[in-house]
C-alpha cells in the first residue's frame, strides 16, 4: 500500500475515534447537566 495512502487512513481513523469518544462522553453529561438543573434550580430540561 502506499504511504500516502497509509498516512490519510490513519488521520481518518483517529478523527472518527475522536468524534465517536467525544459523542461518548458529552451526550451522557448534556443529560447529567440538564437532570442536576432540573432537581437543584427547577429549570425545564427543555431550555
Amino acid at each position: 500500500m502506499s504511504p500516502l495512502i497509509l498516512i490519510i487512513a490513519i488521520i481518518g481513523g483517529i478523527a472518527g475515534v475522536l468524534s465517536t469518544l467525544y459523542l461518548v462522553v458529552s451526550f451522557p453529561g448534556v443529560i447529567l447537566w440538564k437532570l442536576y438543573r432540573r432537581v437543584v434550580h427547577k429549570i425545564p430540561m427543555t431550555k
